[in-house]
């Protein structure tokens, strides 16, 4: 059990309009893990063009028996490892190696796991990413003083079931909070 309530894993961070990384523009982030060693997250928000799984699938050599499933966008996680894979979904599959970010998200990077996607056995929900975004000890905390950053509360309905283009102003309006208002200019009192 994870009883470090300053950590951000299994939280959302959304980019805020003066976010001077382009690669981050108007992102929503989901936190794999945040420790002293560093941070890891996967962009929910930014779909690789003309990639879905049923493709992905085909590469690798998973037969993949649903239209549903094939059609599945495939995010670009981060800039980070861009080759490597990892399936963001809800906890009804939980392997050995699944990393268990919290009781409703797990993080998984096996063939295991896509053969069981595949399949329509489970997870039921998912979001494939090729790639993470990674900071180093201290880079994230600091990015969010610097008000790069707003972080939020995991939406599973935004995770799942809102589309790819309106994550963003939608995670920002559920937290009350109107993009048009917001500066791309920060300061501190």
């Amino acid at each position: 059990m994870d009883t470090d309530t300053t950590s951000l894993k299994g939280k959302l961070l959304l980019a805020m309009p003066g976010m001077g990384d382009p690669r981050f523009h108007k992102a929503v982030i989901f936190m794999c893990s945040d420790n002293i060693e560093g941070s890891m997250g996967i962009i929910l928000n930014q779909q690789l063009p003309g990639m879905v799984l049923g493709d992905l699938f085909t590469e690798i050599g998973v037969d993949i028996p649903t239209d549903e499933n094939s059609k599945q966008p495939v995010m670009m996680g981060g800039p980070v490892e861009t080759s490597r894979g990892f399936l963001l979904h809800t906890m009804d599959y939980d392997s050995a190696e699944t990393i268990r970010v919290n009781e409703k998200f797990g993080v998984s990077g096996t063939i295991e796991a896509l053969k069981s996607y595949a399949s329509g056995q489970s997870p039921r929900n998912v979001l494939f990413a090729l790639g993470y975004a990674g900071w180093g000890p201290g880079q994230l905390s600091q990015e969010i003083l610097d008000n790069a950053w707003l972080v939020v509360d995991a939406d599973y309905e935004l995770i799942f079931n809102t589309d790819i283009t309106e994550r963003w102003a939608r995670a920002m309006s559920r937290h009350g909070i109107d993009p048009a208002r917001l500066s791309g200019n920060a300061g501190h009192a």
